[in-house]
């Protein structure tokens, strides 16, 4: 059985790249983290949420622990801009080639940056969304950072 062509897409970069990650799909949903954390067996904070801001004119993909919020001015500030706005469904496929609740962080896409939140760096293994809403990558985050060219950022709201 063949997968939905997004996710063959992820497949076919994931050989090209020689990464070290695993493909999986999952009879569940996977959309959101917590049904991501739920149906991979792991905490939420090891599931990384792929959320696409607009920055002025600029799409910028904050990669965050699916247990944390992202800081919209901060994510603002990664480059030089004074506010953010969340994508719109039309915003984020343009940024990442995927639709919401799909998104996958790699391949990069021309003129997309991409930040990863600094406390992700910590977890041996995290999850990534891989191009439907049944599909998940496990990686490390050193192959994370490699994969999606991004760098790293403080990027979450601070805790209450």
């Amino acid at each position: 059985m063949a997968w939905p062509e997004p996710v063959e897409r992820i497949a076919v970069f994931l050989r090209a790249t020689a990464a070290e990650a695993r493909l999986e799909e999952f009879g569940v949903s996977t959309s959101t983290a917590r049904e991501a954390a739920e149906a991979i067996g792991c905490p939420l904070e090891q599931v990384v949420k792929s959320l696409v801001f607009i920055c002025g004119n600029t799409p910028v993909l904050a990669l965050l622990p699916g247990d944390r919020r992202a800081d919209p001015l901060k994510v603002a500030a990664t480059v030089g801009e004074d506010v953010s706005r969340v994508a719109s469904p039309l915003e984020v496929l343009a940024a990442t080639g995927f639709d919401p609740g799909a998104v996958a962080p790699f391949p990069p896409v021309s003129g997309t940056h991409v930040f990863i939140e600094r406390t992700i760096l910590a977890r041996p293994v995290v999850w990534v969304g891989a191009g439907s809403p049944q599909h998940m990558a496990g990686l490390s985050p050193p192959e994370l950072l490699r994969l999606t060219k991004g760098e790293p950022a403080d990027l979450v709201e601070e805790s209450a």
